[in-house]
């Protein structure tokens, strides 16, 4: 016996929203009238896209394939399994989280910060126990030498992605040296912790 669609309730309370946001902006035009127009309409994002999720989740009863879901969204399949799929952790029978972790960007950007101006003793302070064990501080910093001898001096970074792999989460930054790119990869523990540093080719980063 499938599960009843949630489809019709939130269309239902989106539709309620939309009509309060049509009713609002044919009211007073007002400085406080419009911010409270904008807040509706904000606040309306989630709403689409629990909507969006939901029917996606119908279009999936129904037999559409994550390919078949990408093509009508001009995504692929894998961007659409990322963002509407679940799957049950074998080990706990609970779904796997997909957020990522908060401050992870903001952790991964630090790290090419801190070796960038020659800190890797600092690095290796944010660093879990295991990546404690396989390298220090100096061989840290020799790797980043490595990178500047085959690629120049460290010009800037670009911007951070970043993605739920398990129980980690990895963040790509790309990094712009003077005689070519490359992408610094950062796992982190939900608590912070460093579990992996790379760097990498962009074209094997992918």
């Amino acid at each position: 016996m499938s599960t009843p669609s949630r489809t019709p309730s939130l269309l239902a309370s989106l539709l309620a929203r939309v009509q309060g946001l049509a009713a609002s902006v044919h009211g007073r035009h007002d400085r406080s009238s419009t911010l409270a127009a904008v807040q509706r309409a904000a606040g309306m994002k989630a709403d689409l896209e629990a909507v969006l999720t939901a029917l996606v989740t119908d279009a999936r009863d129904a037999g559409a394939t994550w390919q078949e879901v990408g093509d009508v969204m001009a995504i692929s399949r894998q961007a659409a399994y990322q963002r509407f799929g679940q799957v049950i952790d074998p080990r706990t029978g609970r779904p796997l989280e997909k957020d990522v972790t908060s401050g992870s960007v903001e952790r991964a950007t630090t790290v090419f910060d801190l070796l960038s101006t020659g800190r890797p003793d600092e690095v290796h302070t944010l660093f879990d126990d295991e990546m404690k064990k396989a390298m220090g501080p100096t061989q840290l910093g020799d790797v980043w030498s490595h990178i500047l001898g085959s690629v120049g001096a460290f010009e800037s970074s670009g911007t951070p992605t970043a993605r739920r792999s398990g129980d980690f989460t990895v963040v790509d930054v790309p990094l712009h040296f003077e005689a070519g790119d490359m992408v610094g990869r950062v796992s982190c523990h939900p608590d912070g912790r460093l579990a992996g540093l790379f760097l990498l080719d962009p074209a094997a980063s992918s």
